[in-house]
């Protein structure tokens, strides 16, 4: 009868608690070394001059800026290179240059970057509160830029709480097609008042007053006025002055040159 083979107990056991912790420990000390070596290594070769950036490709429609232009203005805030460079700060260097929207930037081996830009459309005029006015583009959003640049003078004008812009923008492009068949001029300035109360200056001279409410209910009370104006200009044969929505039961109107005042005879005192 055959019998099983016995192990001796050490073997069993496998190797005693100290010894395995001296092995792992060497084994942990030699990889961070190697780490380290790597590390290193890595950024020796990243510093070498190969990989300083020789050059920027600017991309995108540029009207405003010329490449070389953009260029300068952002190349004092780019850090690194191109193993280096933080491309999201990269980005926000050439967001910081006038008239740039937004960049998306990217790496071309071994030594370059591609920018593709996309500039400000501007579609308004925001008045501030401190004199500084500033333009709107066409997402509603207020960025700084210089005024005199623009092409157009007839941008309409936008006044209101800080914060508004999008919404003044979105307001502004509803109003417009409305008062069209006024006849009384573009609308040149949109004001918001801190209440929420809505007023309109045409390029003719004419304010309405549009007063307070959701958008669908400004509108709807500036339609029912427009609707009524034609037989207003035909009975009097004058041009809007000043309009006030804001009257529950109707409008109250003012004509260039006509008066509801009535005139006293010679002589005779109120």
């Amino acid at each position: 009868m055959l019998r099983a083979a016995t192990l001796p107990p050490t073997a069993a056991l496998g190797l005693p608690a100290d010894v395995r912790l001296m092995q792992a420990t060497a084994n942990a000390v030699f990889t961070a070394a190697a780490l380290a070596l790597v590390a290193a290594g890595l950024a020796w070769v990243a510093r070498q001059p190969v990989f300083a950036i020789q050059g920027i490709r600017v991309e995108g429609e540029v009207a405003r800026n010329s490449a070389a232009t953009i260029r300068a203005n952002a190349a004092h805030r780019l850090a690194g290179n191109f193993l280096t460079m933080d491309l999201a700060h990269s980005r926000e260097a050439f967001e910081a240059v006038p008239w740039v929207r937004h960049a998306v930037v990217r790496r071309v081996w071994p030594n370059r970057l591609a920018v593709q830009l996309e500039e400000h459309q501007p579609v308004a005029l925001w008045l501030g509160d401190d004199g500084n006015d500033r333009l709107v583009n066409s997402f509603g959003e207020v960025f700084e830029a210089n005024v005199g640049d623009v092409e157009d003078e007839g941008l309409p004008r936008l006044h209101g709480p800080e914060g508004s812009s999008a919404a003044m923008l979105a307001m502004l492009r509803r109003l417009q097609p409305v008062l069209q068949p006024l006849n009384a001029g573009e609308l040149a300035q949109l004001d918001l008042s801190a209440r929420g109360s809505w007023r309109v200056t045409l390029d003719k001279g004419a304010v309405v007053e549009l007063g307070r409410g959701s958008e669908d209910e400004v509108l709807a009370r500036t339609q029912r006025f427009v609707q009524t104006m034609p037989r207003v200009l035909a009975q009097y044969q004058r041009p809007l002055e000043s309009a006030d929505l804001r009257h529950a039961d109707g409008f109250a109107l003012r004509m260039k040159g006509v008066t509801t005042q009535a005139t006293l005879p010679p002589g005779r005192k109120r």
